[in-house]
């Protein structure tokens, strides 16, 4: 499919190679492939918990993320962090910065004073 690129395993261990789009041959049972998208995509992060300093617990709705995973570094991304790497390097991440945000915070400053600053310090982490 157009925006991915397959990768492959043969007994459970990943293969060096990538695949574009388009028709490959695979011996089944032995060798699976798995997608990667490799555009431009948007991961919502859903009720993310904050617990302000001062013990207070509220929650963000979402939080959007968006995001592309270079063809070049599939291999090595997945092999770090499996063909599902959104969970370890969004998902997980996202929650963990915004605890770490919010655990220094008192209520007045996540909502009013610093809440501006949340996005640029999750961009930060992220990168």
């Amino acid at each position: 499919e157009e925006g991915n690129v397959a990768v492959y395993y043969r007994g459970g261990a990943l293969l060096q190679t990538t695949a574009s789009p388009g028709y490959h041959f695979m011996l089944p049972f032995i060798t699976s492939s798995k997608a990667v998208q490799i555009t431009t995509q948007t991961d919502e992060v859903k009720d993310i918990p904050c617990g302000t300093s001062g013990g207070v617990m509220i929650y963000f709705d979402r939080i959007e993320v968006v995001n592309r995973l270079k063809s070049d570094a599939v291999l090595s991304v997945v092999r770090d962090f499996s063909a599902d790497y959104d969970k370890p390097l969004i998902f997980d991440k996202v929650h963990h910065e915004v605890n770490q945000f919010c655990s220094t915070q008192n209520l007045h400053s996540v909502y009013i004073d610093l809440f501006d600053q949340i996005d640029e310090n999750l961009k930060n982490a992220l990168q």
